[in-house]
């Protein structure tokens, strides 16, 4: 006795996807529509470009640094030489200082990459700088004839003074035994403000070169440039991570970054970086896991949001 099985020709008139459509028809010009589409949206994408232009400002410069603050540039300067830069003192991946690292506990994530971008703030930032010059200051032979000990002490006796004269203006510094100190900064503000020192820090790498690094790195140490993140609001305790300059808002998915640094206890905090990195990836692995998750992933199922979005697919179900 045979088993009676459903003919493929039920199979066909049942499936919908094989009836036959008997509702109404037009044509449709698939290229067409693309074609206008791409040409409307070039159209309106280079008009709203041509009249609102691009907000972001000429880059900063060495030059226009040594020329607007040159106090600062001969301030930053100095603590280069003597190592109390905030690059000096970074740690990887500029150099291997103690105790520099953010840690959380035993975990020192900051050590793993080592000193992968290594940076002698002196040699790269000032003599290095120098000693490209077509006739380098005598200067500059005194220093590297020095010992370490010496070079130290001279660049922090002129550091002190400097931010013991009156305004912190190097120009108003008391007599001390500085060395040649004073006159490497005073020739490389002369260099900066040629426009000679930005080419000679930013080729160090070769002929073509987009890495701005030592720059960026170099305008940092300053109060120049952070000056003007401040004017901009651009800094960290103003939510600049998400913000352009003026008033045009900028990167707003990271508004998750910027506020974990606007709590004070973890902006504050000496590993702050690595504390919100951390945060970031435990939030970044519980979205991951969230169908493997009890309890978290049946709240759908609790608060039912969904079915108001697709509100017309449940009704017809």
């Amino acid at each position: 006795m045979t088993q009676n099985k459903p003919s493929m020709s039920w199979r066909a008139k049942d499936d919908i996807a094989s009836r036959t459509w008997t509702g109404r028809k037009r044509e449709y010009d698939l290229f067409k529509e693309l074609t206008v589409g791409v040409i409307v949206v070039g159209v309106l994408v280079v008009s709203l470009s041509a009249i609102f232009s691009s907000p972001d400002e000429p880059s900063v410069t060495l030059q226009q640094w040594s020329q607007q603050a040159p106090a600062d540039f001969v301030t930053t300067t100095v603590a280069e030489l003597a190592g109390t830069s905030d690059t000096a003192g970074y740690g990887p991946p500029y150099n291997t200082t103690a105790d520099a690292t953010q840690t959380v506990g035993p975990i020192d994530l900051q050590s793993f990459s080592g000193a992968r971008l290594p940076i002698d703030t002196a040699a790269d930032f000032v003599t290095g700088p120098l000693a490209k010059l077509p006739n380098p200051p005598a200067a500059l032979a005194v220093w590297n004839n020095a010992t370490p000990e010496e070079q130290t002490a001279w660049a922090t006796a002129y550091s002190d003074a400097i931010a013991a004269a009156p305004d912190a203006d190097p120009a108003q510094v008391a007599d001390g035994d500085y060395g040649p100190v004073p006159a490497l900064a005073s020739a490389l503000k002369e260099m900066a403000k040629a426009g000679a020192l930005d080419g000679v820090i930013q080729n160090e790498s070769g002929f073509f070169n987009t890495d701005y690094t030592k720059s960026i790195l170099f305008l940092g140490d300053g109060q120049y440039f952070v000056g003007l993140a401040n004017d901009a609001h651009l800094t960290g305790d103003q939510w600049g991570m998400m913000n352009e300059t003026g008033n045009y808002p900028g990167q707003s998915w990271l508004w998750l970054f910027s506020f974990w640094y606007q709590i004070p206890a973890i902006g504050e905090a000496p590993n702050a970086d690595v504390i919100v990195v951390g945060l970031m990836l435990l939030l970044t692995l519980l979205l991951m896991f969230v169908p493997f998750i009890p309890g978290l992933r049946t709240i759908p199922r609790w608060i039912p949001l969904h079915r108001l979005v697709w509100k017309d697919y449940y009704r017809k179900r």
